[in-house]
């Protein structure tokens, strides 16, 4: 599954198919062998170099292999053997995805959110049910288009783009009304802080465009297993 996700992380932003051709260099277009793309083993036997033309491969690739691996291994250990495996499956593996697509190209392509949105629903009869899903797509998609609308208004240039509302409102139908709350909050909090700390170290100025989905990936994992416990203790601190 991590190597498909590196696939779609590099074709999707290119409009190439993600189905064919095989898998290959993306600096010589050498075909991969089946041995050259076992995941993480592969880059250590091939000593991250291309066997063809010896340009080196990118660390991204076995990082995400292992990043999809770790993930699902923690839906296991969440929610074990049962529907909820597929259904959070079916959202953590895609927002690896949009996390690096959108820091990469600072686009959020519809072939994912918009689909997600749909598996959201038609699997919330069986995980967090219909009302919280459809509540949740409406508040974050819906919060999220208000929300930007009034910061353009305000800053006078688009400050949130359309991938950031169908990506809250992807969340919010796996999520549900609460996911939606802290994945807000945190993605807001991260993207504050550690936007902030990337402008000075780089210099640049603080109208840099700086891409907000990877800051509501975050906040949806911390969501998606911690999300019960967070909204309980801070029920409790009242």
């Amino acid at each position: 599954m991590g190597s498909f996700i590196n696939v779609v992380i590099y074709r999707l932003p290119r409009e190439e198919s993600i189905i064919y051709p095989p898998s290959r260099c993306p600096k010589c277009g050498h075909p991969l062998s089946w041995w050259e793309n076992v995941p993480i083993v592969s880059f250590v036997i091939l000593r991250g170099r291309c066997r063809e033309c010896n340009q080196p491969i990118s660390p991204r690739y076995p990082l995400i292999e292992l990043a999809s691996a770790l993930l699902l291994t923690s839906c296991y250990l969440s929610f074990g053997l049962s529907l909820k495996l597929l259904w959070s499956g079916l959202l953590v593996l895609p927002l690896l995805a949009i996390f690096f697509i959108d820091l990469g190209h600072q686009i959020i392509p519809d072939a994912i959110d918009l689909p997600g949105i749909l598996v959201g629903l038609l699997l919330s009869p069986w995980t967090i049910g219909v009302v919280p899903s459809v509540i949740g797509g409406i508040l974050g998609g819906g919060g999220f288009l208000i929300i930007g609308f009034l910061a353009g208004k305000i800053l006078k240039k688009e400050a949130l783009g359309g991938g950031d509302v169908k990506l809250m409102a992807m969340i919010g139908t796996f999520l549900g009304p609460q996911g939606v709350l802290i994945t807000t909050f945190l993605g807001a909090l991260l993207g504050a802080i550690i936007g902030s700390l990337w402008l000075k170290v780089s210099g640049k100025g603080r109208d840099t465009p700086i891409p907000f989905g990877p800051f509501l990936v975050v906040g949806a994992y911390v969501a998606l297993f911690w999300g019960q416990e967070i909204f309980r203790w801070y029920l409790g601190m009242g």
